[in-house]
């Protein structure tokens, strides 16, 4: 069995990096489940129902049941439980996570994020299981949260480590695997017409820059409509000073909905490392217009997948949407460029043989 640790309370690029990596390894004869350090209890709005926690004994059956009873979980773990994606949760000790290593004996332990980084590595040196660590952000956070990722980045040498672009490899001490996210790819590109929709999807706050995309859709042409999918600290004030010009629809629980009604993916970010919305955004043949930052300009081909414009610049955004609002005048062939990226340059197909490689060196067979 190889777990995937991560300590969680919402969705985003590491969440669902997580559950596409588990049901990679699922298909490919590697037994595979998500284990979160705890539970926690949500605050964020969903579009649809909430979860409660899997007990580690439930049944599936019973489980599927009682996920659907409450509103305050994890809205991540309503796509796990769609997807068919095992998981549960420990109570947060460093205790119950060392005795349910001793016990189960995993065959790896793959840790993500700088929580369940640092206590996973230790309890696994403990309990003698070979861990591999991804490291998914960009940049530190302020204190207290910067001295974690501090220590996350230093233990890390107690295992193989994984950075999801060159940026945070050349952050971490020694050596790392680059590994970017990746997502799964139908074999034909979609063809129907772009519908003149801009959506944001992230997390709403500071670094990740939703009130550009705000500032953007009021000064934008007519005619196109503006969602946000996402919840954060930033959501009251926002929705307060533009909610009649954008539509705040709280945390997704079904993403392929979100992409079947997008035409255009807007990321303004300060920084990122290779964010899995864009690249979601492409598999499913949308563009994406977004901030020249960390990893974002090795996922869009200027003026061919998408468009790049500097960091807070809302006149390079809105010359962007122009360039979007020409180029889907040929749908089929935009959606094919953006599809066709996806496929070749981050596909399971592409890197999860990677990934098994770094499993195989840090002990797992």
């Amino acid at each position: 069995m190889i777990w995937q640790f991560i300590d969680s309370s919402s969705v985003g690029g590491a969440e669902r990096h997580v559950a596409t990596l588990t049901g990679s390894l699922r298909r490919a004869g590697w037994p595979a489940e998500i284990v979160l350090l705890q539970r926690h209890a949500s605050k964020h709005g969903l579009q649809a129902h909430g979860m409660q926690e899997h007990g580690q004994n439930a049944s599936p059956s019973r489980s599927r049941q009682a996920a659907r009873q409450s509103s305050s979980d994890n809205p991540w773990l309503i796509q796990l439980d769609d997807a068919q994606l095992p998981f549960r949760h420990l109570d947060g000790r460093s205790a119950t996570l060392v005795k349910a290593l001793r016990t189960e004996r995993p065959k790896l332990l793959h840790t993500h994020g700088y929580k369940a980084g640092v206590l996973g590595r230790l309890a696994a040196r403990i309990a003698g299981v070979p861990v591999v660590s991804t490291f998914h952000s960009g940049e530190r956070g302020p204190f207290p949260v910067g001295a974690y990722e501090w220590l996350d980045d230093w233990s890390s040498l107690l295992g193989q480590r994984i950075a999801v672009s060159q940026k945070i490899k050349d952050r971490l001490p020694f050596t790392s695997h680059v590994i970017p996210s990746y997502v799964a790819t139908s074999d034909q590109p979609p063809t129907a017409l772009l519908p003149d929709v801009a959506v944001f999807v992230g997390r709403l706050s500071a670094e990740k820059g939703p009130d550009i995309f705000c500032r953007l859709a009021e000064r934008a042409p007519a005619g196109m409509t503006w969602h946000i999918w996402g919840d954060g600290p930033m959501r009251q004030e926002l929705e307060a000073a533009y909610g009649r010009t954008v539509r705040f629809h709280g945390v997704a629980t079904n993403m392929e909905q979100v992409w079947q009604q997008a035409g255009l993916l807007i990321m303004p970010s300060h920084f990122e490392g290779v964010p899995l919305a864009a690249l979601e955004a492409a598999a499913h043949g949308v563009p994406v217009l977004a901030s020249r930052v960390g990893g974002l300009p090795s996922v869009i081909t200027e003026g061919q997948t998408g468009w790049l414009f500097a960091v807070g610049d809302v006149d390079g955004a809105l010359a962007g949407v122009a360039a979007w609002q020409a180029a889907r005048q040929d749908t089929p062939a935009l959606r094919h460029r953006c599809w066709l990226k996806a496929r070749t340059d981050f596909s399971e197909a592409r890197w999860f043989p990677d990934i098994l490689k770094v499993y195989r060196a840090a002990g797992a067979t």
